[in-house]
């Protein structure tokens, strides 16, 4: 690595640097934890995972919700096992390590996605999610409507084309096509999170729908197989959570305390549609009880290829080649963590971050 590159971006809201600037770096000014879709990009998270899940969130005593979609909730079930770290490393390497002799099908992702996860939750994972004295689970899915929740490939492929055709117009259009699906631990979801954007429904999670609830939010359509008619929830094809919140609509939230954001991008993308809309990225300099943390641009030219890891990487490099790229990443990802320790540890809270005006 480049010398005298910051790895880390730290950017706050007002309210956000005002409360640590008067109460400093503790876990419990954080009220909502949030874990964005994207796929093996969560790799440049890994030691900032390792330290946020491990050490800093574990000193706080208050209630803490998370609520993620796709590989975000993935993440966010390694906080809730009883070693997180372990966690995130099983998660780690058996997502580093998946293999396909050829292009796969969706069927055979979906066995290697739910194996993963098995591994991630082992025996009593699932109950402990469940049952997590402190940390509020919330798992979003999206669930297809008419043609989006269709199991014939080409009667998918016209829901989902429709669906992008009417996001282009009003991303408020999706709802003609999903509803958001949100799994929650506990006896009710944080009221903080009653998401009004969508038409949503919030189900419990209970040990008989923790694995389906995980696989389903990050089940790309075509890429994987969904799930369907998920037990304690509506009877329907389950996808992606990422379909609506892909970085999620940071203006939902309504909770009191702040908002803790480990990310891959100082950009916010609403929804997967979104992505070809360079018009929709939130902004973010108006939310003011937002702690985003994310790898810096110049860091981020400096990695392997120039870039963070991507699925793209699965057609583009041999097993091998990205394998060792990944692996390259998780290591240097490793700058984040330490520059946050420092942050969280020195004399001034402030040093260094961006305080959106």
């Amino acid at each position: 690595m480049v010398q005298g590159i910051r790895a880390l971006s730290v950017c706050l809201g007002r309210e956000a640097a005002a409360r640590i600037a008067r109460e400093g770096w503790s876990a419990d000014l954080f009220s909502l934890l949030l874990g964005a879709s994207g796929g093996p990009k969560w790799f440049i998270l890994g030691h900032l995972d390792r330290l946020l899940f491990g050490d800093f969130l574990q000193r706080g005593s208050q209630p803490l919700s998370a609520l993620g979609s796709s590989i975000g909730s993935w993440r966010h079930a390694c906080l809730a096992m009883a070693d997180p770290v372990a966690a995130i490393a099983r998660l780690e390497q058996g997502y580093l390590n998946q293999h396909y002799a050829s292009k796969p099908s969706a069927a055979e992702v979906s066995e290697v996605s739910r194996n993963i996860l098995q591994q991630v939750l082992g025996e009593d994972g699932a109950r402990g999610l469940c049952q997590h004295p402190r940390i509020r689970s919330h798992i979003v899915t999206a669930r297809g409507r008419g043609p989006a929740a269709a199991s014939s490939t080409a009667l998918l492929a016209t829901g989902m084309g429709v669906a992008a055709l009417g996001n282009t117009v009003s991303r408020r259009m999706l709802k003609l096509h999903f509803q958001r699906v949100v799994f929650h631990s506990g006896d009710a979801q944080n009221p903080g999170l009653a998401l009004h954007d969508f038409s949503t429904r919030y189900c419990a999670l209970r040990q008989d729908n923790v694995a389906a609830a995980l696989h389903a939010s990050g089940a790309i359509p075509f890429v994987l197989t969904g799930e369907r008619d998920i037990p304690g929830a509506p009877p329907g094809q389950y996808w992606d959570g990422g379909i609506i919140d892909y970085h999620f609509d940071l203006g939902q939230y309504r909770g009191d305390g702040l908002i803790l954001y480990p990310h891959f991008s100082a950009s916010i993308i609403p929804g997967w549609f979104d992505k070809f809309l360079p018009w929709r990225q939130a902004a973010i300099h108006e939310v003011d009880k937002l702690v985003l943390l994310c790898p810096s641009e110049p860091f981020i030219a400096d990695l392997p290829l120039g870039k963070i890891p991507d699925r793209s990487d699965f057609t583009r490099l041999e097993h091998g080649e990205r394998v060792r790229y990944w692996e390259q990443c998780v290591k240097r990802s490793e700058a984040l963590a330490e520059e946050f320790a420092e942050l969280i540890s020195g004399s001034d809270p402030l040093r260094g971050v961006t305080i959106f005006d």
